[in-house]
């Protein structure tokens, strides 16, 4: 990682190279370019700066000589700026930006289409076996809330059980389960 001192000249050496192009550059063979990002080495001796062009690759061509022949202006325009020992050398790179965004623009289109394709399939695809593959209880096995498992009703016209059922009596007291522990004692 580079230090923040480092970065910050990189950052100002990309302001200057922009600004030396945008007004003092006057090559006619200058396209339209955008200096997208510059690169210090550690000991700030060397600088590369990436750029962009819109148009033609004749048009790329074209800038790649114009920045090549305005290099020197640059970097001495770089040099009584930042006032450095030494001035850095100055590297001109096109930037493979735009190819790399053009080729996923590219795979994300091809994904989409390949989506698109499986929906299409899927909504005319019929079940392998029924549209509902769980099984649902029949209508006549189902039981009432209050039935037994023997079909009869063992409550009363009042809700409670009734005295021969099953269902343990709510007021009846629980029997008490001798502990073993106690009576070894």
């Amino acid at each position: 990682m580079p230090s923040p001192r480092v970065l910050k000249l990189a950052d100002q050496i990309k302001v200057i190279a922009a600004q030396m192009l945008e007004r003092r550059i006057k090559d006619p063979r200058l396209g339209f370019v955008t200096v997208t990002d510059v690169r210090l080495t550690g000991d700030s001796r060397e600088a590369t700066v990436f750029y962009t062009v819109l148009g033609t690759d004749a048009d790329r061509a074209g800038t790649a000589a114009a920045l090549a022949s305005a290099t020197g202006v640059i970097r001495t325009q770089v040099g009584k700026q930042l006032g450095l020992r030494y001035t850095p050398s100055l590297a001109f790179v096109l930037d493979a930006v735009p190819e790399t965004a053009q080729r996923f623009e590219d795979l994300l289109a091809q994904a989409r289409s390949g989506d698109a394709e499986v929906a299409a399939r899927a909504a005319q695809a019929s079940y392998a076996g029924e549209a509902d593959p769980y099984r649902k209880p029949r209508e006549d096995d189902e039981l009432d809330e209050d039935d037994d498992l023997d079909g009869q009703d063992d409550l009363d016209e009042d809700g409670l059980p009734e005295a021969g059922s099953d269902e343990p009596d709510a007021d009846a007291p629980a029997a008490e389960v001798p502990d073993d522990d106690t009576d070894a004692r």
